[in-house]
């Protein structure tokens, strides 16, 4: 018997690819490492070529099932022989040699260095990957983000997995795993539920031309959405537990702050998604994400009760009628209603007439036809994707919008991708300084559209310096922070100016486009006074159409707190 602190081995389920296990072993061969195949009920044909193989490789160990229960049974049933054996890890590789077999000295490291973490392989797939494959994983990846309440299992499906076999096998004991293609994403999951968490490494996963595949479209994805319901009704009373290991683990860093390609890939399966299932289908999924942020963000689903009852005042002291009764889950839900309007906005199904209306059309196109360039002035009531509407006015308008955000590119590639047409251009800024003014000016005078918010200050944060050059304002019965920057900008472009609201009424997103000055003036003897009496003004229309729809005010934060009372190292909302 073995007893080592850290004693690995190699686990590999097989049910008929004889063809391919003389290379994976050889390739496993140079690592020295004790190996266990599992023949699951495999034909006489298989059965053979692996009983050649464990006679040519001493350190292969042949079990057999006498019959085919599937993958997740196979890894069982090895797991338990390797713990009897005295291994302490067991590396499981699949039979069919997609994996990179070069990685496994990187997963034992890990391996040997957190033992009681399940390590993973982390898929880099290349143009081999079959589309409906790639795309039904990342519908798993939504659904085990749901069950753990957490994006820290990057990938659920891989093969290519280094267990701690005693906690693995206590799971195994307490619980009736999956034993085919559910297998690996359950256990996962599981072992996640009792504490055992699993780290990452990148590897790089090719489907071979004459390589033989055992899933079943049918059989198999019924098994695993039959395999989500269940973790997902055994989440719901994990929950307290769930946040409570969310909270006591290292935070994941700011979305602003996630890299390029995961925020990419993460776009384009939400729009695979809606493409496949359409927007009634997508709505349904929004309430169990909507309710996972709604349960787990506090402070913003604070903010969004604060902000709601001070509308509330407001309208029951001016006797104004609300469209409805209000709801902090309701106003979440319809953040993610706005996202999902933004997908389709993407695709280019947004429609005017149909979907949107555009408010006093006749100024817009008045306006479109001076082919003078136009500053927009909007807000987070709505979004910013409703400036789309103009282009269905007139192809010939080019929107540039301002955002205080990383992303902007990456939003302006997956635009195009999905929809060469699109008129609205993302411009990422981190600070209004000169050279974004003479950039401006410079579309302006091409007689372009520039669209940028007046209800948020820069995502650089508050900073007690006053750096920011924030402006008081009475907004919904209390003096809030607005930003100068955006109203000083527009009046040194000198250019006609626009308010621009989207908020949804009857079921249907109404586009206000009203004048707001012909051009913005700061007269150098009264500056501070036009500039409040400016902000004051946007503050009033903003307010106004907040009354008419509450719920579509998209700002999840403290919005009346003042600079002086925040952190210094507030991240950014």
């Amino acid at each position: 018997m073995l007893n080592q602190a850290f004693c690995p081995c190699i686990i590999i389920p097989c049910f008929n690819h004889g063809a391919m296990m003389a290379s994976v072993l050889s390739r496993l061969a140079p690592f020295g490492l004790p190996c266990i195949v599992v023949d699951d009920g495999s034909e006489s044909k298989t059965q053979d070529q692996l009983k050649r193989l464990a006679q040519q490789y001493p350190w292969v160990s042949l079990q057999r099932l006498p019959e085919n229960r599937g993958k997740g049974a196979a890894v069982m049933a090895a797991m338990k022989y390797a713990q009897q054996q005295g291994y302490s890890h067991a590396l499981q590789v699949d039979a069919d040699g997609q994996h990179q077999l070069a990685d496994v000295p990187a997963l034992l490291k890990e391996a040997e260095a957190f033992p009681e973490s399940l390590i993973s392989g982390k898929p880099v797939y290349d143009s081999s990957v079959p589309k409906s494959r790639l795309y039904g994983r990342y519908v798993t990846h939504f659904w085990v983000w749901i069950e753990t309440l957490s994006f820290s299992l990057k990938d659920s499906m891989c093969g290519f997995r280094v267990y701690p076999l005693r906690a693995s096998l206590a799971v195994m004991q307490q619980n009736a795993i999956g034993e085919r293609m559910d297998f690996d994403t359950e256990i996962m999951v599981r072992l996640y539920w009792q504490g055992t968490h699993s780290r990452f490494i990148d590897t790089r996963v090719i489907y071979p031309v004459d390589g033989l595949s055992h899933f079943d479209a049918i059989k198999d994805n019924l098994r695993i959405s039959w395999m989500h319901t269940r973790l997902f009704l055994g989440m719901l009373p994990r929950i307290p537990k769930l946040l409570r290991m969310k909270k006591n683990a290292s935070p994941d860093p700011h979305w602003s702050k996630t890299s390029e390609r995961r925020g990419l890939w993460g776009i384009r399966l939400m729009l695979r998604i809606y493409h496949m299932l359409g927007r009634r289908a997508f709505q349904l999924l929004l309430y169990p994400v909507i309710g996972y942020f709604w349960l787990t963000g506090r402070r913003q689903r604070r903010a969004s009760q604060n902000y709601l009852t001070r509308l509330a005042q407001v309208a029951e002291a001016r006797h104004i009628a609300l469209p409805y009764s209000l709801n902090s889950f309701r106003h979440f839900m319809r953040f993610g209603d706005a996202m999902l309007s933004k997908l389709a906005t993407w695709q280019g199904d947004t429609l005017l007439g149909r979907d949107a209306v555009l408010v006093d059309s006749v100024r817009c196109e008045v306006q479109i036809a001076s082919g003078k360039g136009t500053l927009i002035i909007g807000s987070h009531l709505g979004d910013i994707e409703s400036c789309r509407a103009l282009g269905e006015l007139n192809n010939n308008v080019k929107v540039n919008a301002l955002v205080f955000t990383q992303h902007a590119e990456r939003f302006n590639q997956v635009m195009k991708e999905v929809n060469p047409q699109a008129n609205v251009n993302l411009i990422q800024v981190t600070n209004m300084g000169p050279e974004v003014a003479i950039m401006l000016k410079e579309k302006l005078d091409r007689g372009e559209w520039v669209a940028i918010v007046g209800d948020r200050t820069s995502a650089s944060g508050y900073h007690r310096s006053g750096s920011q050059r924030l402006i008081y304002s009475e907004f919904l019965g209390a003096p809030a922070a607005f930003p100068q920057g955006p109203f000083i900008l527009a009046a040194a472009l000198r250019v006609p100016v626009f308010l621009m609201f989207g908020i949804v009424q009857q079921h249907k997103l109404h586009v206000y486009f009203e004048s707001f000055a012909d051009p913005l003036l700061l007269p150098r003897a009264t500056r501070q006074q036009s500039l409040q009496n400016i902000v004051d003004s946007y503050a009033q229309r903003l307010e106004h159409y907040s009354l008419l729809a509450p719920h579509d005010w998209f700002n999840f934060y403290d919005f009346w707190q003042h600079p002086e009372d925040v952190p210094t190292d507030r991240e950014p909302e």
